[in-house]
């Protein structure tokens, strides 16, 4: 019976991880949420402090709610990595990270000091067990899924999760919040970079790192037969396939195509030199399969919104593989994850450490 069982549910103040709570009560478990701070005093606490977060002014939803306080664990893993990347040249995705470094790992900090059985989130993906193994699988709502950021989930970790909105689409998530007397039933979704205001992370990076903007200013803007053609604000404000913002005029549209972080210069092109059909992916982690002995056909994913499509996945040594398109992906950033899926089961993923555009073939 679920009501044995005591759920830790992970709660960010919006509709999909109340909804998520709710749907655990009415399932008959036992439900803690807990708000983890990661942008509060950096004096963290291994305890739980109650939090004055109401889910639900429904009776029979009167969820209790803690805090745990992961600020300083935050800055360490997602910040710090947030600001190393983009110094690096690399594009990262500090949402990613932080579902396994902060959310799951605060979420398990729960589940131990509650006792719990089991953490959820409002994640829109699905698990399941088979063949010996714990799976991953993309939410049953395209425009929703989130199964991509989760990619580096161990068997531990989905051993332990519940994603209660797995088979729910967006609307009907609000539909359920409304009956269930969600506080946040209309809240307005946010896409923004929890830490980066307004979503500027160039003006974030110039004010978060002293002395930035005047160090790297005034770098060479390079085209594809080496000339330079004209001058740029500094390596780290611009990201592989930007369009805007470069300040120069050329006959057809030019496109950063690559980033020298050793002499500050950008790289610009035409948008067909952005194609790329290979990459190396690294730091692999792998749900879907035990290991990678041999070359595999998969789909795959190259960011969030890109369409997944058809590949082939070689091992490497280091825990890497080489990742072969069928047909050209574009703007592939160094720093992004890409994600391999059998029809909707994710198989895994790497960070994409170099990538190699169809021309260099």
């Amino acid at each position: 019976m679920n009501a044995q069982k005591k759920v830790v549910v992970g709660i960010s103040g919006g509709v999909d991880s109340a909804v998520s709570a709710c749907l655990l009560v009415e399932q008959g478990y036992s439900v803690t949420g807990l708000n983890i701070k990661v942008l509060d005093s950096l004096d963290e606490s291994p305890s739980l402090k109650p939090s004055p977060l109401v889910i639900s002014d429904h009776p029979d939803f009167q969820i209790p709610v803690c805090t745990l306080n992961l600020s300083s664990k935050f800055r360490d893993d997602v910040i710090d990595y947030f600001h190393d990347d983009y110094l690096g040249g690399r594009t990262p995705n500090p949402c990613m990270v932080c579902n396994k470094k902060i959310k799951w790992f605060g979420l398990f900090e729960g589940l131990k000091l509650l006792d719990a059985d089991f953490v959820a989130t409002g994640h829109f993906a699905a698990t399941d067990f088979s063949d010996g193994r714990f799976r991953l699988y993309k939410g049953a709502d395209p425009e929703k899924d989130q199964s991509y950021f989760l990619w580096m989930l161990s068997q531990n970790d989905l051993a332990k999760t519940l994603f209660p909105l797995g088979k729910l689409t967006k609307p009907e998530v609000r539909k359920l919040a409304r009956s269930f007397g969600v506080r946040a039933a209309e809240k307005k979704e946010s896409q923004e970079i929890c830490f980066v205001p307004q979503d500027d992370y160039c003006s974030y990076l110039a004010g978060a790192i002293p002395g930035l903007a005047d160090k790297v200013a005034d770098g060479d803007i390079v085209d594809e037969n080496g000339n330079i053609i004209g001058k740029h604000r500094g390596y780290p404000f611009y990201t592989v396939g930007q369009r805007r913002g470069l300040g120069v005029s050329a006959k057809e549209p030019l496109y950063v195509t690559a980033l020298d972080t050793e002499h500050n210069r950008l790289h610009v092109g035409k948008k067909s030199s952005l194609e790329c059909t290979q990459l190396i992916a690294s730091g692999l982690n792998l749900i879907g399969l035990d290991k990678l002995t041999s070359r595999i056909e998969a789909y795959g994913k190259i960011r969030y919104r890109d369409k997944a499509t058809p590949c082939i996945i070689e091992p490497l040594l280091d825990n890497s593989a080489t990742v072969s398109f069928f047909s050209p992906k574009s703007a592939v950033s160094t720093g992004q994850a890409a994600v391999f899926y059998r029809d909707s089961e994710v198989l895994g993923g790497g960070f994409i450490t170099r990538v190699i555009n169809a021309l260099q073939q």
